[in-house]
């Protein structure tokens, strides 16, 4: 739609703040390596010998820093953030969702208010007559009456399951009519049309003129709302009375109701002009009461979505009482609910822009709403930031979808309202838009999962090169064992942390502030205080390889501090492989993070485990195969040594466990 999603909001801010913090460390490692540099030369510093070994120290140096740049900005994350939208598509495709933009799954997941239909979406879309308050009407009549002035056909290639073809609400008529041995298709071919009206929502009402084959004269037929008919026709008071207290009955009991009525003309008579009808009082009928059953699971959808901290709003073309019986079925207008939270199409048109922002919050259920409605309760929706869900089936409902954050167009709606959606719901049920939520939901936490992780390693890499710098040592990890590094915790984490299967535990949170910081109070504190713990215990094992010399694990047992001396291949191989494996456990922890269950639950996760194993394969060759560890400048390591390595990547998951058990 041309404009920032939430998660792209964040990760630019993420980016901006990654970089600058990348540029810090990398001009403080240059500064510090050339500091102790000159402290520790001895020789004048005029002769060319001082000048040569300088510039071979500087560019080391300066190589030193671009390849911590590298290490230091997540280059992953937009391939994690990329293959969890399109596993996340994937997995909704097979759920009767068809994403058409990859980041409408993560939106849908920061949803905070879902506006939604209700036939079709709430209910069944299945309309059926269920009562009628019909006056003495001829049956041929009323018969030619239903017919003609409808846009509806029914499809009989199953005799069994008779489908409407059109709009649900005529359908049901058409059906009464069949049910009753009435051939919709013979009276319409027997009877000439002259006009027509086609229903809107600005009239409520459609019309349809016919030489009429039972009056055997010109007529018009006009089917609508009933508070519209029932003013346009030439009842008495006692009458509209009976109609009024039978349509509170109907309405009470969540049914949509039509009035029916026709008006006899002459020759050259007519009553259409400007889209409405004119100076006529037509003849009641009758009406019909026509029931649409809540679709099953919709209730407790729309109770998880609440529990979930969003607001769900009805907009529907019924009356405000069907609406709100529609509302209190399902649990979502309750006794507590008021004025304030309903409101009609026509209030609606009176407010300004800020009189909307002021109520919108509070309201449930707009009634009787018209096109533009939709779209204005969604601006006014965004203007005060909440990020908008709207369900949509027909070409009315496209500036709505369009203009919404996430627009889901119905599986049965226009094309013209799929064109402007971002997401495609294929069985039209509102079930299916709660599972969204929960898709988007959990692959927001797969992007955290996977930057909790990185920037924990990144955290650990950087300030150990960077206190290395100043110690005045080689730089405790290589150029290549710094790629190799960057390639498993960046690339494969990204792959490993991208697709792990949702967590219904995401719908009891509230909706995420589209503005907070992706990297939260509690990341925040995970990725300096384990990344500082896996620096430091790194830094005192580099500290003492400088001080002593090992030669095996057994002597970190037992050793004494000596004059510095340099750190040989073995002991940097020693830190190399610490460094990887123990946060290859850590791994397991970021892969458990906010589940609410234990990182070793693999359950669902073959991916994640298969890129587990081939990262510590991929480790394990790198040490001990001849010409990978020259490349690498380290030397193979005995079994002991990897059998105690193991125990120290287990014990960094298992620690985690362990406090989850306790806090529990």
């Amino acid at each position: 739609k041309g404009s920032e999603t939430p998660l792209s909001k964040k990760l630019n801010g993420l980016a901006d703040w990654i970089t600058n913090s990348s540029y810090v460390l990398a001009v403080l490692i240059i500064i510090g390596r050339i500091v102790w540099y000159f402290v520790s030369y001895d020789t004048d510093f005029s002769s060319g010998d001082f000048w040569i070994d300088f510039v071979s120290y500087l560019l080391k140096t300066i190589m030193i820093a671009v390849t911590l740049v590298v290490v230091a900005v997540p280059e992953g994350l937009p391939m994690s953030v990329t293959l969890s939208l399109a596993f996340s598509m994937r997995k909704l495709m097979k759920s009767n969702t068809l994403p058409r933009t990859m980041h409408a799954c993560e939106t849908m997941g920061a949803a905070s208010v879902i506006c939604t239909d209700k036939t079709g979406t709430l209910t069944k879309n299945q309309m059926e007559v269920a009562e009628s308050k019909l006056d003495n009407v001829d049956e041929k009549l009323l018969a030619e009456m239903i017919a003609v002035n409808s846009t509806a056909s029914l499809d009989f290639a199953n005799k069994n399951a008779v489908k409407v073809i059109g709009n649900p609400t005529e359908g049901a008529l058409l059906l009464w009519l069949n049910k009753k041995g009435n051939n919709y298709l013979d009276i319409r071919e027997n009877t000439a049309v002259i006009e027509t009206l086609p229903f809107s929502t600005e009239n409520k009402y459609m019309a349809t003129i016919v030489n009429s084959s039972i009056l055997g004269k010109k007529v018009a037929y006009v089917k609508g709302a009933p508070e519209i008919l029932l003013t346009m026709s030439d009842i008495d008071a006692t009458t509209k009375a009976a109609y009024e207290a039978a349509l509170t009955d109907y309405q009470h009991k969540a049914m949509r109701t039509l009035a029916l009525g026709y008006v006899e003309l002459g020759n050259n008579e007519s009553v259409i002009e400007n889209g409405k009808l004119k100076n006529v009082k037509l003849k009641s009928v009758g009406v019909f009461a026509i029931h649409d059953d809540i679709r099953e699971g919709v209730k407790e959808s729309i109770q998880e979505c609440m529990k979930a901290g969003i607001a769900v709003k009805i907009v529907t073309g019924d009356n405000p009482v069907t609406a709100v019986e529609i509302g209190r079925r399902l649990g979502l207008w309750t006794e507590a609910d008021g004025e304030k939270n309903i409101i009609t199409g026509t209030e609606l048109s009176k407010l300004t822009d800020k009189q909307l922002e002021e109520r919108v919050m509070d309201l449930k259920i707009i009634a009787r709403a018209r096109p533009m409605d939709k779209k204005r309760l969604v601006d006014a929706l965004r203007r005060l930031d909440q990020v908008v869900a709207v369900t949509g089936d027909g070409t009315n409902d496209a500036p709505a979808l369009n203009a919404a954050d996430v627009g889901l167009a119905m599986g049965n709606g226009t094309q013209v309202a799929k064109d402007a959606s971002d997401m495609i719901i294929q069985d039209n049920s509102f079930s299916t838009t709660a599972s969204a939520v929960m898709w988007g939901r959990s692959l927001y936490k797969n992007i955290q999962r996977f930057l909790l992780f990185q920037l924990t390693v990144n955290v650990a890499a950087c300030f150990l090169v960077l206190f290395g710098a100043f110690l005045g040592t080689e730089s405790p990890l290589t150029v290549t064992q710094m790629l190799w590094v960057n390639l498993i915790m960046d690339t494969f984490a990204a792959i490993a942390l991208s697709a792990l299967p949702p967590q219904k535990s995401v719908m009891d949170e509230k909706p995420r502030d589209p503005k907070a910081f992706i990297l939260d109070k509690s990341m925040l504190q995970n990725i300096f205080g384990v990344g500082g713990f896996f620096f430091l215990m790194l830094l005192i094992l580099l500290i003492i390889f400088q001080h002593t010399e090992i030669t095996s694990m057994k002597d970190l047992l037992n050793f004494s501090f000596g004059e510095r001396s340099h750190v040989t291949t073995y002991e940097l191989t020693l830190l190399f492989t610490i460094f990887v494996m123990t946060h290859m456990g850590y791994m397991f922890n970021a892969r458990g993070y906010k589940t609410g269950g234990s990182g070793w639950n693999l359950k669902g996760c073959d991916g994640f485990l298969l890129i587990a194993t081939v990262v510590t394969l991929g480790q394990i060759a790198i040490v001990q195969v001849p010409f990978l560890n020259d490349f690498f400048n380290v030397q193979a390591l005995p079994l002991f040594d990897w059998v105690v390595i193991f125990i120290m990547g287990f014990m960094v998951t298992g620690i985690r466990e362990v406090y989850s058990l306790i806090k529990k």
